[in-house]
């Protein structure tokens, strides 16, 4: 079985972001603490994957934090084979510093499809935390109720044009399961209580890392904070809860900003996504 790849074989990190990132790497993808919970949790040989044991749920995920060994065609085959026979949607998310380097086409011609790039930021949670004035109008509260996650709902569908409810399904369901672990948090206007933006914050049980999702701003609500201020928020949230270090899968909107609160860019990720009722369609 091949491990993961020297530093050396990829750009040079600085100390404290290779450090950040073998820290992240032995805490979390070797050890599957990204599974939701209630999901099952195997290796098939150098592959890792957790899922919903209902293949009509949402969420399953595929990694290979040790690489695929010699034949790694065989290892991508038999996943797509796995979760076609399971009738389940499975995104395989790879990382820039794992092996094999040909890994992208293996899953294209396995029927993945990429979606978009993304940049892995790693951080200390204490540079994130500062002093943010909200502008007038708008409260920033963190959210349990159903007619809280509806009202983020609206939100995310109106911003990324699509119907989104399987993902706001998803993180509900996820945040009654474990609301120790999982934080919604909204900036709301004050007047009629229409969500104008929010995130998430996911503590990584048993781990020193959280993890900050979502960032979703109403178009005439960018550049006015409030994206600065939920990562504050949640910062020192994950902070009071014993978990110091952060994790940002981040679009080219939040990076400039993390970047330049003292996070550090440890590698390129990219979900490949298997749909076998997509592939059954076409």
């Amino acid at each position: 079985m091949t491990t993961t790849p020297p530093a050396s074989a990829h750009p040079a990190l600085s100390a404290p972001a290779q450090r950040l990132r073998d820290l992240f790497t032995a805490e979390v993808r070797l050890r599957d603490r990204d599974a939701a919970p209630g999901f099952v949790v195997e290796h098939d040989g150098p592959v890792h994957r957790t899922y919903p044991a209902d293949p009509a749920a949402a969420g399953a995920m595929v990694e290979n934090p040790e690489g695929l060994g010699d034949d790694p065609a065989h290892w991508v085959a038999r996943q797509a084979e796995f979760f076609r026979g399971r009738g389940q949607r499975v995104e395989w998310k790879t990382y820039s510093y794992d092996e094999p380097a040909g890994l992208p086409a293996l899953l294209g011609a396995a029927g993945f499809v990429p979606e978009d790039d993304e940049v892995l930021l790693l951080g200390r949670c204490e540079d994130l935390v500062h002093d943010v004035t909200l502008p007038d109008g708008v409260r920033l509260r963190d959210i349990a109720s159903d007619d809280d996650w509806e009202r983020v709902r609206v939100l995310c569908d109106e911003v990324w044009g699509r119907e989104t409810s399987w993902v706001n399904d998803s993180l509900r369901a996820e945040q009654r399961e474990r609301p120790d672990l999982m934080t919604a948090t909204v900036v709301e206007e004050v007047d009629t209580g229409r969500v104008v933006s929010y995130a998430v914050l996911r503590l990584t049980d048993d781990t020193s890392f959280c993890g900050l999702w979502g960032g979703s701003t109403l178009r005439e609500w960018r550049r006015r904070g409030l994206y600065r201020a939920l990562v504050s928020h949640r910062a020192a949230l994950a902070l009071e809860r014993g978990h110091p270090h952060a994790r940002v899968d981040t679009s080219p909107d939040s990076r400039p900003i993390l970047l330049g609160l003292g996070m550090h860019a440890v590698s390129g990720t990219r979900p490949h996504v298997l749909d076998p009722h997509a592939t059954d369609a076409r």
